[in-house]
């Protein structure tokens, strides 16, 4: 495993870490000496075509003006960096994604010192352990179709509780102690205004109607999301879809941090990717106590998460498991995070040995 030290051909003097604070108009660059941890600059350039061209005429002049002696850690690759990453790699650096700033009482905060941390949060770290940045056009789809579902889910979440708010508070002939079925919300968006009933009444009903109508809508959305989903994951990893406890929502998730074969670059970092590589947590009598992990892509964390209590609800072999660990006294928590590294490890081998997303790398 090397070091980031040694990850440049032995030709190249130098070694410079570019760090990168992201922003909707501009970014914050900031320039790290690799071996002796010196700042050699910093500088902010808008986010514009112009502005990334400025951006990397100056890296190559402060650097060595060689893109593979040089990284780029940035915050927000696939927020407000996407552009500058893609810009940056096509020039042939480089660019990962900077850890998460871990901030504590009476620290400093500027634009500049976050990208220098950016920068110094890579170095000492393995080369092969560091986040290569997204990229794919595949992948990024799933990533849009992805966020696009949760935010769906969530509305129709948000206009159903509305509903059964005011079925509950309102006499309109719905029964809304237990959740609402489908015919019931189908019943409500067919009613109209009655001017016979009270006014509170009339309007409740209206209100009631469009609820439900947007409910539905947001349903078939829903619907047509998965299908997009399904169909995106069976062309580029059918095998993924095969594995007990992941849907079409969960691969796709899993899929986008994958991004492209070589993005992560052994099982250990896609453990640390998704936030399931143990930490050694030991103190007094707990002398293998592993604790868990709070870092990495949380979206994916989630997703796994999801795979491993579905599993211990339908799986014949994870509930076996974890009735074992239970009976060697380990705890549900502790079952679970070894699931989830469990889960990891089989995804890594099942990506990697179909060669997922190769086509779009």
């Amino acid at each position: 495993m090397s070091m980031l030290a040694e990850a440049v051909p032995v030709a190249q003097v130098y070694l410079f870490v570019v760090g990168i604070d992201t922003h909707a108009r501009n970014h914050v660059y900031a320039i790290i000496e690799t071996l002796t941890g010196a700042v050699v600059d910093t500088q902010e350039f808008p986010t514009t075509a112009a502005g990334l061209a400025r951006a990397s005429a100056w890296v190559a002049r402060r650097t060595i003006d060689t893109p593979q002696a040089v990284l780029i850690s940035m915050e927000g690759t696939g927020s407000y960096g996407r552009l500058a990453a893609g810009h940056l790699a096509g020039l042939g650096y480089r660019v990962v994604e900077a850890p998460t700033p871990v901030r504590g009482k009476g620290k400093a905060k500027t634009d500049i010192l976050d990208a220098q941390a950016a920068a110094r949060s890579v170095l000492g770290q393995p080369a092969d352990l560091l986040r290569d940045y997204r990229a794919g056009e595949v992948a990024g789809a799933m990533q849009v179709l992805t966020t696009a579902r949760e935010r769906l889910a969530k509305d129709k979440t948000a206009h159903l509780n509305a509903l059964t708010a005011l079925l509950r508070t309102h006499d309109l002939g719905i029964d809304a102690r237990k959740p609402l079925t489908m015919a019931q919300i189908r019943a409500v968006k067919a009613w109209r205004r009655r001017t016979t009933d009270p006014l509170d009444q009339q309007y409740a009903r209206t209100e009631a109607a469009r609820l439900a109508a947007r409910a539905l809508e947001l349903h078939d959305e829903l619907k047509d999301n998965e299908k997009t989903l399904r169909d995106l994951v069976a062309a580029h990893a059918p095998d993924l879809l095969d594995e007990p406890g992941i849907g079409p929502y969960c691969a796709a998730v899993i899929l986008a941090a994958w991004a492209y074969p070589g993005r992560v670059r052994s099982e250990a970092a896609f453990a640390r990717i998704a936030g399931t590589a143990p930490i050694p947590a030991a103190s007094g009598n707990h002398s293998d106590y592993q604790r868990l992990d709070r870092g990495g892509d949380r979206r994916l964390n989630h997703a796994l998460h999801v795979v491993v209590m579905t599993r211990l609800r339908m799986h014949d072999t994870t509930q076996d498991y974890a009735a074992r660990r239970t009976a060697e006294g380990k705890t549900i928590r502790s079952i679970r995070r070894q699931l989830k590294r469990y889960l990891t490890r089989n995804l890594h081998r099942l990506l990697t040995r179909t060669n997922a997303l190769a086509a779009t790398a």
